[in-house]
């Protein structure tokens, strides 16, 4: 039909009945082709699936009151069962490698089917305090129940939430009850813990490539992992004041492991959050340095502003040439 109708188009152009330059807006009309609302319709629908998870909470505080706990719950059950009863149902079955989706609607049905058994999960704690003071049971069980739907219908949002409530569970579960009770997190365990656990995420990211088990995975794991290691990492260097410069050498190390990563997998996105957090790291041994050993005199605050200035336009000058460089590799 498209082929017949530019034949139309050409001969009546040749014939003088349609003028040279309706003619040449038809032709760049047929060259732009269709223009594609994929992401776009994609972005509207995750929207979607959280505000209307969003508004599930919203709805149970403003009618705690008048509907009661019993029917709230219900309401929250239905949902969360007729969600994954819908995935279970035309959902593929499990295989190692990459599935995909039957269906658009399928990623945002398990994604509110996951939202929605976190929420019941924490309003039974909160309400009826079905856990008791054990908290850390709160975010062990979505844990287990995000990673399995994760993996078994292969969906890269519910693996993310699943290891946002393997961090919450880790925090919690080395927590004293006195400091989670007086919200005070500024508490040595959980620098280390952030130090395990981006650990544990890095190595989740090997196995997954080494064992070809899920290997599109990869860079979910290995993407939590970089971010929470430099945040543990300078976390210990601004906690442990004292001895920040021992902090900086695993920071140091780590930087140059991602730096070598970005290399191999020629990734601009890991060399750009590694000089990022490099430079935070950087900065912070510069200013120690200084307010040590010169003060806080006028000459150092030159000293630090001269810094400042060199440091930034060095950073922006070693970023130009690594991305030149992987583009042309």
């Amino acid at each position: 039909m498209n082929t017949t109708r530019e034949h139309v188009f050409d001969e009546l152009h040749s014939e003088g009945l349609l003028s040279e330059a309706s003619y040449q807006k038809y032709r760049e009309h047929q060259s732009a082709g269709l223009f594609s609302v994929h992401w776009e319709l994609k972005t509207l629908l995750y929207l979607g699936v959280i505000l209307l998870s969003g508004g599930f909470g919203i709805w149970v505080y403003r009618n705690i009151g008048s509907i009661g706990h019993q029917v709230i719950l219900l309401s929250l059950v239905l949902v969360c069962a007729g969600c994954f009863f819908y995935c279970i149902r035309y959902g593929r079955s499990f295989s190692r490698n990459k599935i995909e989706s039957p269906n658009t609607f399928f990623d945002y049905a398990l994604l509110l089917a996951c939202l929605s058994f976190i929420t019941i999960i924490g309003y039974i704690q909160y309400q009826f305090h079905f856990f008791g003071e054990r908290y850390g049971l709160a975010t062990f069980i979505p844990m287990v129940v995000l990673f399995i739907s994760a993996y078994y219908f292969d969906h890269l949002g519910v693996l993310s939430l699943g290891i946002t409530n393997l961090a919450a569970w880790l925090g919690i579960a080395v927590t004293p009850i006195q400091l989670l009770r007086a919200n005070d997190f500024d508490n040595d365990r959980i620098i280390f813990t952030g130090v395990f656990l981006g650990i544990v995420l890095m190595l989740a990211a090997f196995i997954s490539v080494k064992y070809k088990f899920k290997k599109h995975f990869e860079f979910t794991y290995s993407n939590f992992g970089m971010h929470v290691l430099f945040v543990s990492v300078l976390a210990g260097m601004f906690h442990f004041e004292d001895i920040y410069l021992l902090w900086f050498l695993p920071c140091a190390g780590v930087s140059y492991f991602f730096y070598r990563r970005s290399l191999a997998r020629k990734s601009f996105y890991i060399i750009l959050v590694t000089t990022l957090y490099t430079y935070v790291a950087l900065v912070y041994v510069a200013v120690r340095f200084v307010d040590s050993f010169i003060g806080t005199t006028t000459a150092a605050l030159y000293a630090g502003f001269l810094y400042f200035i060199i440091s930034a336009v060095a950073m922006v000058i070693f970023l130009i040439r690594m991305n030149r460089k992987l583009k042309a590799e």
